[in-house]
């Protein structure tokens, strides 16, 4: 693994700093004789490197400050941003949001979150783990990543790049309740894209990797292999015959589906009346066996957190257990709407989580007998308000229980309804590297549309 030699490129702004701009605001916000306010301040610095055929196509270094305040004139909101973090800046920020807040027409469900609900526990989530800019380093390691995939098979022809991100941000909350909650966090990331050739077909995969640590990275030539590997298996892919069949989809595929779940169990949709799961609370919409984990504590997790955007505590929690659903995702506004309160979900979900299965993915195909493993879906044919479903979608064909051929150009429908209540396997293969994390999912009686 190449190491990355110290060389600090780009100082990161100090987290005192970022609160002492936060309190600077909210004392402004209170002189303009603003009810309530709340401020986020931040700052990120990253490199990124993208090369291709050996060569550096693009190199960028970032630093990004910025800070942004909402203000409350009783129920009417006013908000404003800037990238200046200069005082007479922020002021003039906050005047700004204070001028839009005396023309906004009043709404009941705008407001700070409740004092109450404000985070006051905080753990040690080890989210932390700078490591010193070097361009030729990361240069280097972007290098052997490409250099692994076109070494791995002679088919592969061409390349579309390696790639590699550095980053890491620190953010400081702050509202009128008293609340000031600092975040921070690195990111790396690297990843593969190369074309294979045969008998004039083109096939086109990927690989990536994402971690809080930068040395829990696969090692450069892992990701480049894999790339290739799956690259070359698409080779001779065709179509199949139009059917009704079960389907795994492969875990980086399968999170979608839960992500199109999450959408429709969360307040925007909800309160809009645009969800197929409208007042569904309570319903068992899954399998008995299935439950769904929001795990906002976790060690080095993608998208640990102690306190949401509005600065309320974040909690693990069952969104569905035994199959049922018992909990919506809904920031203060939308649960306001829906005469409820917030689940601490202002900024999303916090490490969601399908507990692995007891099968390998190979176990959960030799089970399904006849069917497609799906590891690439295409397309937005996807209603939140109807629950209809249909993708483009690649992969491989099953039968008797073993993988035949490469699959293309096919379409999987369904309605999510029916198939959430349909998933039949969950797989071992837990994939941890995104806030929606599950393995594999086998989804029964999915129309394929091909030939």
């Amino acid at each position: 693994m190449t190491d990355l030699k110290a060389k600090s490129e780009l100082p990161q702004q100090d987290p005192g700093e970022l609160r002492d701009l936060t309190e600077l605001a909210l004392k402004h916000a209170r002189q303009l004789k603003n009810s309530a306010a709340e401020v986020r301040a931040s700052s990120h610095q990253g490199l990124s490197v993208n090369v291709r055929k050996g060569e550096v196509e693009t190199l960028e270094f970032t630093r990004d400050r910025g800070i942004s305040v909402t203000v409350y004139r009783g129920r009417c909101k006013g908000s404003a941003s800037s990238g200046d973090l200069r005082s007479d800046s922020i002021t003039d920020c906050i005047e700004r949001a204070t001028d839009i807040a005396r023309y906004t027409q009043e709404d009941r469900c705008n407001g700070l979150a409740d004092a109450e609900l404000m985070a006051t526990e905080f753990h040690e989530l080890d989210l932390w783990h700078p490591v010193d800019v070097d361009a030729q380093s990361a240069i280097q390691r972007a290098q052997e990543i490409e250099a692994a995939a076109l070494a791995t098979d002679s088919r592969i022809s061409n390349s579309e790049g390696a790639s590699l991100s550095l980053g890491q941000g620190q953010s400081v909350y702050a509202n009128s309740h008293g609340f000031s909650g600092t975040h921070g966090g690195t990111r790396y990331g690297q990843s593969c894209a190369v074309i294979a050739g045969e008998g004039g077909a083109m096939q086109r995969d990927y690989w990536y990797d994402s971690k809080r640590v930068f040395e829990e990275l696969d090692d450069a030539a892992v990701t480049g292999r894999t790339a290739a590997e799956r690259t070359v298996a698409r080779l001779g892919a065709k179509q199949v015959k139009t059917c009704q069949a079960p389907v795994l989809f492969t875990p980086d595929v399968a999170r979608s589906i839960l992500a199109h779940f999450i959408g429709a169990v969360s307040g925007g949709a909800l309160y809009r009346k645009a969800s197929f799961l409208q007042d569904s609370l309570g319903q068992r919409l899954f399998p008995e066996s299935i439950r769904l984990q929001e795990l906002p504590f976790l060690i080095r997790g993608p998208a640990s957190a102690d306190f949401d955007s509005e600065g309320v505590a974040t909690r693990e929690r069952d969104i569905v257990h035994e199959g049922v659903l018992l909990n919506y995702v809904l920031n203060s506004y939308a649960a306001r709407k829906l005469g409820m309160r917030t689940t601490g979900n202002a900024g999303g979900v916090r490490n969601l989580r399908l507990p692995a299965g007891q099968h390998s993915q190979a176990e959960l195909i030799a089970d399904m007998g006849r069917g497609l493993v799906v590891n690439e879906v295409m397309g937005q044919g996807v209603s939140i308000v109807t629950g209809d479903y249909s993708r483009g979608a690649a992969g491989f064909w099953v039968e008797n229980g073993e993988i035949q051929f490469p699959v293309q150009e096919v379409t999987i429908a369904g309605n999510l309804r029916d198939m959430l209540q349909n998933i039949v396997g969950v797989g071992s293969d837990l994939d941890d590297r995104s806030a929606i994390q599950t393995g594999s999912i086998v989804i029964d009686n999915l129309t394929i549309a091909g030939a």
